[in-house]
């Protein structure tokens, strides 16, 4: 799939097939995601790759909006490690691989969405308690992947009243 129609096309899906998702396959979009840009190419990130069914099922315990994650074959944890993080950059860099990981995804036929957990403590408590996380591994979100069970149309959101050129001006361009 052509880099723009990925991202253009690209949807949270929620619903899977069951079908497990090769290894290679989950390498090939960890590989992605640790391609993502990085401040200072420090590469805060780590990420658990979850597919034990017993430990899927725990994650809506803690995360309200977590109900699909027993149905997906797997989810990747996204989590940063504070010790490598010198700026203060971990949020940006765990979100460029979060979406990385959501364009691989997609573009290998895939469904997938992203799952929100830090800044909530429940949530950041949940995973820590769950996976055994320590102190300075910060997990950021969980991104839950399989076979889609369900199609979404690809959806215009461009909107050019959020649009500025030069300065801020009430009432856009």
């Amino acid at each position: 799939m052509e880099a723009m129609e990925a991202i253009l096309s690209r949807r949270s899906i929620r619903r899977y097939t069951g079908d497990p998702v090769p290894e290679p396959v989950i390498e090939e979009i960890l590989a992605a995601a640790m391609s993502a840009p990085s401040s200072k190419n420090q590469q805060t990130w780590h990420f658990v790759v979850i597919t034990d069914r017993a430990i899927l099922r725990e994650v809506p315990s803690f995360h309200p909006y977590a109900k699909m994650v027993p149905d997906a074959p797997v989810a990747i944890l996204v989590c940063a490690d504070l010790q490598r993080d010198e700026h203060g950059f971990w949020v940006q860099d765990c979100s460029a691989a979060t979406q990385n990981i959501l364009l691989a995804a997609h573009a290998k036929g895939l469904g997938a969405v992203w799952l929100g957990v830090h800044p909530l403590e429940e949530r950041v408590l949940g995973f820590r308690r769950l996976l055994g996380l320590p102190e300075h591994i910060v997990p950021l979100s969980l991104v839950p992947i399989g076979f889609p069970a369900v199609k979404k149309p690809r959806e215009d959101r461009f909107d050019r009243t959020r649009i500025r050129k030069n300065r801020w001006q009430e009432g856009g361009p």
